[in-house]
């Protein structure tokens, strides 16, 4: 398998593309454009970033209010934060209501390795997926997490994405193949009879 892009730079790309059509389209971050690659959209659509400093519960609750003003914001924050310092802006704001903000919950699991377990996150997508009406994805290479950004930008509901920092290989040929939609499964290898193998991400 090849590797591909970081996750972080292809949702970047595909935020990018979409904003520019849709100016309604506006990214969020808590001081982390830089880990959740989103300097070049900062560069080239400042007028549709929020920098919110190191304050990841208003930056949801920020993104909710936006949403309500006919927005479409894109929250961005490490995972661990986003996740659990923000759990009842997120249950509260966004998820009770169905309110249309996208979480992207960046350097998940224990990518920020040696900064410790603090940043850490092992629960998120364990409590994210406890909350109604809210579309947890994982996406599981550079063409999954295309389709899924197309998806994301023309949805009307809330979602929280799990990315990690590492580029992925790529297990799919393009995006039609890779992202049909919502609660979809994808077998990748049927040919066997012995063992069931369920993967995210």
């Amino acid at each position: 398998m090849t590797k591909s892009a970081k996750v972080g730079s292809i949702i970047c790309e595909e935020l990018i593309t979409a904003a520019k059509h849709d100016h309604n389209i506006l990214a969020l971050t808590s001081d982390s454009r830089g880990s959740a690659s989103l300097m070049p959209f900062a560069s080239q659509l400042p007028d549709q970033l929020v920098e919110m400093g190191i304050a990841e519960q208003n930056s949801v609750t920020v993104g909710a209010g936006l949403a309500h003003s006919g927005k479409r914001p894109f929250v961005f924050s490490p995972a661990a934060f986003l996740t659990m310092r923000s759990i009842e802006q997120v249950k509260v704001d966004v998820t009770y209501s169905d309110t249309n903000v996208k979480l992207i919950g960046i350097s998940g699991g224990n990518s920020y390795s040696v900064l410790g377990n603090t940043h850490h996150s092992l629960q998120d997508l364990a409590i994210t997926r406890a909350l109604p009406n809210l579309q947890v994805y994982m996406p599981a290479d550079q063409w999954q997490t295309r389709g899924l950004m197309q998806y994301l930008a023309k949805s009307d509901h809330p979602a929280y994405v799990r990315i990690g920092k590492q580029a992925l290989p790529d297990i799919y040929d393009d995006t039609n193949q890779a992202f049909g939609g919502p609660g979809k499964a994808n077998i990748v290898v049927d040919n066997g009879n012995d063992v069931a193998l369920v993967a995210a991400g």
